[in-house]
C-alpha cells in the first residue's frame, strides 16, 4: 500500500466530487420520470455514474495492493485492451501465431522493463525491437496477403494498448522533493483530470452543444463541451496543484496539455471505429462500452504527460542491465 497521506485527501475529494454528481443525475432522473420523459441522455449519465463508481473502487483498490500490484494491474489493463482492440480487426490465421508472442511474451516484457525501471530499454523495446520482430515473424507465417495493412495494425495496436499505456505505472519511478518512493501521486492526478475532462466534455456538451467538432468522426463532441469541459477540468487541475512538483500555474498548464492530447486520443480513437463500423470497443463496462472506450484519452496523454513531468523536475529515472542481473538474482522481478 503507498505510504503517501496525500492521497487519501485526493481520494476524499474525489468521493466527495463524484458524490454530489450523482446526486445531481438521480435528481434529473427522478424529474425526469415525473415528467415521463426520460430520455436516452438521461439514462445515459445515470449508466456513466454507476460505471464510475466501479472505477474509482478500482482506483482505490490498485493503490491497496501496493506498487509492484500497480504494474501488474496496468499490464492487465493492456491485455483487456489489446483483446478488443484485435477482436475489431480483419486479422487472419497466419497472424495469430504472432499475436500469441504479443500476449505472452512482448507484454509481460514491457511491464517487466517498467517495473525494474530499465528505463532506455522500456523506450526502445516496442518501438525498436518490436517494429522489427512482429513485421518479421508476420512475414514468416508465409501469408502475403495484405501484408502491410495487417502488420501496420498490429503494430498500431501494441503502439497504443501496450506502449503508450505502459507510461502510466512508470510515472511511480519519477521523483520530486516532498513526494514519497514510490507513490502514485503522479499517476492519480493524470487519471483524475483526463477522466474529468471526458465527463465535463460529455456533460456540457449535452447542455450546451450546438457545434460539431467533427460531425463525420465523433458526433457527440462538440466545440462548446470541449471548451467548457476543458476549462472545469483545467481549474481541477489547477487546483489540485498541491499533489504535484507544479506551482498552480504549472499544473494549468499540464492539465490543459493532458486534456489537448486526450481529447485528439478520443478522436483517433473515434476515427478507426468509424472506419471499422462499430459503436465502441466492448461491452465490459456498464454505460462506457469497452475498455478502450474508457481509456482512450490516456492512451494519448500518458505519454505526452510522462515527458513533460520528468523533464520539468530533471527526474533521475535510471536504470540498467545491473538492476535486471540483480533482480534475477534475487528473484524480485516483481
Amino acid at each position: 500500500m503507498s505510504n503517501d497521506p496525500l492521497l487519501v485527501q485526493l481520494f476524499i475529494y474525489v468521493v466527495v466530487l463524484l458524490s454530489v454528481a450523482t446526486t445531481v443525475v438521480l435528481i434529473i432522473r427522478q424529474r425526469a420520470r415525473a415528467a415521463q420523459n426520460e430520455s436516452v441522455t438521461v439514462q445515459n449519465l445515470v449508466a456513466r455514474t454507476k460505471a464510475w463508481w466501479l472505477i474509482v473502487a478500482v482506483m482505490f483498490a490498485s493503490v491497496l495492493i501496493g506498487q509492484k500490484g500497480l504494474f501488474v494491474f496496468y499490464g492487465l489493463l493492456s491485455i483487456l485492451a489489446l483483446r478488443e482492440y484485435i477482436s475489431v480487426m480483419n486479422t487472419r490465421v497466419a497472424d495469430h501465431r504472432t499475436l500469441l508472442w504479443i500476449f505472452l511474451l512482448v507484454i509481460p516484457v514491457q511491464y517487466m522493463l517498467a517495473a525494474i525501471n530499465w528505463y532506455v530499454m522500456f523506450l526502445i523495446f516496442i518501438p525498436v525491437y518490436c517494429g522489427v520482430l512482429i513485421p518479421a515473424r508476420m512475414a514468416l507465417s508465409g501469408d502475403p496477403a495484405n501484408f502491410l495493412v495487417r502488420s501496420s495494425t498490429v503494430q498500431w495496436g501494441v503502439l497504443l494498448c501496450v506502449y503508450f499505456l505502459s507510461h502510466l505505472p512508470m510515472l511511480l519511478h519519477v521523483h520530486f522533493p516532498g513526494l514519497p518512493s514510490g507513490s502514485p501521486r503522479l499517476l492519480f492526478y493524470l487519471v483524475v483530470v483526463s477522466q474529468l475532462s471526458d465527463v465535463f466534455q460529455y456533460t456540457f456538451g449535452k447542455l450546451f452543444g450546438k457545434t460539431k467538432v467533427s460531425p463525420t468522426i465523433s458526433p457527440n463532441k462538440t466545440v462548446e463541451g470541449l471548451i467548457l469541459g476543458s476549462l472545469a477540468a483545467v481549474s481541477v487541475g489547477a487546483g489540485l496543484w498541491w499533489i504535484t512538483p507544479f506551482p498552480w500555474y504549472g499544473a494549468a498548464i499540464l492539465s490543459l496539455v493532458i486534456v489537448a492530447a486526450g481529447f485528439l486520443g478520443g478522436l483517433v480513437m473515434s476515427a478507426i471505429k468509424r472506419d471499422l463500423g462499430v459503436k465502441d470497443w466492448g461491452t465490459m463496462i456498464a454505460g462506457h462500452g469497452g475498455v478502450l472506450d474508457r481509456i482512450d484519452s490516456l492512451v494519448f496523454s500518458a505519454p505526452v504527460y510522462f515527458h513533460l513531468v520528468v523533464f520539468y523536475t530533471d527526474a533521475k529515472v535510471e536504470g540498467g542491465p545491473s538492476v535486471l542481473l540483480e533482480s534475477i538474482l534475487r528473484l524480485q522481478l516483481w
